[in-house]
């Protein structure tokens, strides 16, 4: 019996169970000491584990009073069961030994293709399988009347001579396969066709047209100064740059010189004017240079801080430091910075080295009053409470920072304060601003992380009433 999981319309009795696979018995066999049976298969599979004893009973085994059983086989064999392929959909029962003889038409039942394409499949789909799926099945072409296998016919699909098609260039015409060829070479009337003078590929009936564009199509120059055979698209660069007849404007023209002449002619006109224009030039020289300080100014003031608060970065503390003690009075001034939009100018300077009181001990820092935009449009002398610090750059995470601050409000009748002549150098005396020689001293800007990454950062806050800013 092979090796089915066999479906029973009802469960076999005990006595046809094998005690070691609990299947119905297949090829039983008895031993004849104990009287019990096994399936043949399970009971050698036990013994080459080297155990002779009778898996029940647990008695020694004799190989020769092992016999099989054919009574008990009949019986098995003569059990009702449903088709293994029941669950797919045969309705078919029958005693177990009827099913081999089932199997051979059975529609559920797995066969190889007849005609060894290494294909397998049920039965019942052999036949849609031989008729349209099979690559060793026979076909013939409906077009050259040739007979191929399906595999073959495959590749010959698309490729017969015979077969009737349509231009490929969509011109609308209908042949032949093997007349395609030629009527796309010489023919059809929307085959491609490379321009003679740029190479690139038209339809065969819009070539004329393209080479009223043709950027290689020779034209005449406009100036007829004889140079033959000009690309179209070489015609500009010529009258520009090649053609001795082509008008021409002085190269002076943006600094003034309205000459115009034939390019010839133009090193002669040069010649004879070089004294004007190098005026011109020297003119437009001072214009142009007006205009970039005029430019830089107004760049300036587009970066300038407008919310009264500045933060000072001075990099490279230490070298600029060294600097200041050999430089006496040597000051670092911060960007200028507005205490609101359109308030006063304002800057920041340090003396690393300290000055007056605090020279060569301290960090010295002052404020001054630059001339701004809207002065003429604000109050004077400037009034309002000045704060300073000098950042503590600890991680806030491991440490509450403690910056160092002072603060202080402008003295009305100190002429710093007052509103800034537009001429006033930023070292006169009277704009060395307003401040503390003795901010931090140099001991104790080493303390904590005043100094990081050997930069320091100074801010300097306004503070300005909330309608003055309105």
């Amino acid at each position: 019996m092979p090796g089915f999981d066999y479906k029973f319309l009802e469960k076999p009795k005990r006595r046809f169970q094998c005690p070691l696979c609990s299947k119905a018995m297949r090829e039983p066999v008895q031993v004849s000491t104990c009287g019990h049976r096994f399936c043949d298969t399970c009971l050698q599979e036990f013994l080459s584990e080297g155990v002779f004893k009778c898996p029940e009973d647990q008695l020694p085994l004799d190989y020769a009073k092992i016999y099989p059983d054919p009574e008990l086989e009949q019986q098995i064999l003569a059990l009702p069961i449903r088709c293994i392929h029941s669950e797919e959909g045969c309705r078919w029962t029958g005693q177990m030994k009827q099913l081999q003889g089932h199997f051979s038409t059975c529609a559920f039942n797995v066969i190889p293709c007849p005609n060894r394409c290494s294909v397998k499949l049920t039965r019942r789909d052999l036949p849609d399988h031989l008729q349209h799926d099979c690559p060793k099945r026979k076909v013939k072409c409906e077009f050259c009347g040739s007979e191929f296998t399906g595999e073959a016919y495959e590749n010959h699909q698309g490729v017969c001579p015979q077969e009737s098609v349509y231009c490929e260039n969509k011109c609308g015409a209908r042949m032949m396969r093997r007349l395609l060829p030629q009527h796309s070479m010489a023919e059809c009337p929307k085959r491609t066709q490379p321009c003679k003078y740029c190479g690139k590929e038209f339809v065969y009936d819009t070539i004329q047209n393209h080479q009223y564009h043709c950027p290689r199509f020779p034209v005449q120059c406009p100036n007829q100064c004889g140079t033959p055979n000009i690309a179209r698209e070489d015609l500009a660069n010529h009258v520009k740059d090649n053609c001795g007849s082509a008008l021409v404007l002085c190269p002076f023209k943006d600094a003034g010189c309205k000459h115009r002449c034939p390019k010839l002619a133009i090193g002669r006109h040069l010649e004879d004017t070089t004294k004007s224009h190098l005026t011109m030039m020297c003119n437009l020289v001072g214009r142009q240079r007006q205009e970039i300080l005029e430019l830089r100014r107004e760049m300036e003031e587009l970066s300038v801080s407008h919310d009264g608060v500045l933060i000072w970065k001075l990099n490279d503390y230490s070298r600029k430091l060294q600097e200041a003690k050999l430089r006496s009075n040597h000051e670092f001034f911060s960007p200028p910075f507005y205490t609101h939009r359109y308030g006063y100018k304002l800057q920041v300077s340090a003396f690393l080295n300290g000055n007056g009181s605090g020279e060569g001990s301290h960090l010295s820092v002052y404020i001054r009053v630059l001339p701004g935009e809207y002065d003429n449009l604000l109050e004077w002398p400037f009034s309002y409470k000045v704060t300073f610090s000098i950042l503590d750059q600890s991680d806030p995470s491991l440490s509450k920072p403690q910056h160092i601050t002072e603060t202080f409000n402008p003295d009305p009748n100190w002429k710093n304060f007052q509103k800034p002549c537009s001429s006033r150098n930023s070292l006169d005396e009277s704009t060395l601003g307003f401040g503390y020689p003795k901010f931090i001293s140099h001991e104790e800007i080493k303390k904590r992380n005043y100094i990081r990454d050997n930069c320091i950062f100074i801010k300097a806050s306004i503070e300005i009433p909330q309608k003055i800013m309105a």
